[in-house]
């Protein structure tokens, strides 16, 4: 079986970010960036179904500008055999993402596509159903939880409610949610080997696929300031303040 994992370059979680002065956007000039953590989390899933002896060969995808060709690379330092960078230099909506990533299960054969179910950057959380939803493949989002059979896979998916476990018929589009795994550290001597592991260059024009996007960023913001809370002596004033100040009660 041949996985195809996508992978996002985004901010470093744990960078503050600057929106732009003329607030068109987000700065991200010197701005260190990584993989995308539910990503990470997937390409782990993909390499563990590798070493189970379920998977025989890991295909890395990203859809980015060519500095995330090293996002490329951490995935193949983790496990991964190949990569396959497709150039954009300007933000792709989910949608063109998803087109991209059809034609390239098809032109791979891929039967198992695994990706995070969001990108920690936008938060939109639709490409992988968009992607099942063009390839006419069951999906399983916000997996925590993955059981293989003959020609099934188990997901047990977290919902409002508790989980979830559905059977999926493959091929099938699966979504990593955060339990799925805990990803691992890539070792010195991979990191190394991935230098010699082939990155393919395509562009989305090699696809087929139009660009052109669908949205357009009014303005970009950051969240108000938040006020400084207040002591209260008693009950009764605290239930007064939620009353007539605060409008809640």
């Amino acid at each position: 079986m041949k996985v195809l994992v996508p992978v996002k370059r985004v901010i470093d979680y744990n960078v503050k970010v600057r929106v732009k002065s003329d607030g068109s956007g987000v700065d991200l000039a010197n701005v260190k960036m990584l993989m995308n953590p539910f990503d990470e989390i997937a390409v782990e899933e993909a390499i563990r179904l590798k070493e189970a002896g379920k998977a025989d060969e890991i295909v890395i995808v990203s859809v980015g500008p060519q500095q995330a060709q090293e996002t490329i690379r951490t995935a193949l330092a983790m496990g991964g055999d190949r990569g396959i960078l497709v150039k954009v230099e300007d933000t792709v909506e989910p949608l063109a993402v998803a087109k991209i990533l059809k034609a390239i299960v098809e032109e791979e054969g891929s039967e198992l596509v695994i990706l995070g179910k969001q990108a920690i950057d936008d938060d939109c959380n639709q490409t992988g159903q968009m992607l099942s939803a063009l390839l006419g493949w069951s999906q399983g989002a916000f997996a925590s939880e993955l059981k293989f059979g003959e020609g099934t896979v188990d997901v047990t998916r977290e919902i409002d409610g508790g989980l979830q476990t559905v059977q999926l018929k493959m091929p099938a589009i699966v979504t990593a949610d955060l339990r799925l795994n805990e990803p691992r550290y890539a070792s010195l001597p991979n990191i190394m080997k991935a230098k010699k592991k082939p990155i393919a260059e395509k562009a989305a024009a090699d696809y087929g696929v139009d660009l052109t996007p669908r949205l357009s960023v009014i303005t970009t913001s950051e969240p108000a300031a938040r006020q400084a809370g207040v002591k209260v002596a008693d009950v009764a004033e605290l239930v007064s303040k939620l009353k007539n100040e605060a409008g809640v009660l």
